[in-house]
């Protein structure tokens, strides 16, 4: 339905039936990060993406999550990435360079491989910020790379 009459609007499809999606998870702050891939893969799977559709891979941490999805989003095997992590504030500068320069690294490989990647990776001051947002969160990237991934088929279609 357009808002505008005369003027053609995509829908939002969130079904996943047949899209292949893949997910790179930091295993730096474990709990936070297996609490954002199980939302994450269950949303998946309520929106319709097979578990053999489905592919998971995990690094270190939000550093090493940018070439994994690039190494991903290169092989043309899936029509989405979805990346997982927490970086949880401390006393130094670190907090703001792993999270700047993951965040900046993701975008890229997005641009440059025209893969949708759905940036689930948590910049919280505090542990208990990241616990409560990690259920929304996980969740919430499931849905934007379901989205996306439609949204680019029917765009060059």
């Amino acid at each position: 339905m357009s808002r505008f009459d005369n003027v053609f609007e995509f829908d939002s499809n969130l079904n996943g039936t047949g899209l292949k999606v893949g997910v790179v998870m930091c295993r730096f702050n474990l709990p936070v990060c297996e609490g954002l891939l199980s939302s994450c893969i269950a949303e998946l799977k309520r929106l319709g993406v097979a578990d053999a559709d489905m592919t998971i891979a995990t690094v270190p941490g939000a550093l090493e999550a940018p070439l994994v999805l690039q190494t991903m989003a290169q092989s043309g095997s899936f029509d989405a990435l979805v990346a997982l992590g927490a970086v949880i504030r401390g006393d130094t500068y670190h907090f703001e360079v792993v999270s700047n320069d993951a965040c900046r690294a993701i975008m890229e490989v997005q641009l440059d491989t025209g893969v949708p990647i759905a940036n689930g990776i948590l910049t919280c001051d505090t542990d208990e910020q990241a616990e409560v947002r990690m259920q929304p969160k996980g969740a919430d990237c499931a849905q934007a790379a379901v989205e996306m991934a439609n949204l680019q088929k029917a765009l060059l279609q």
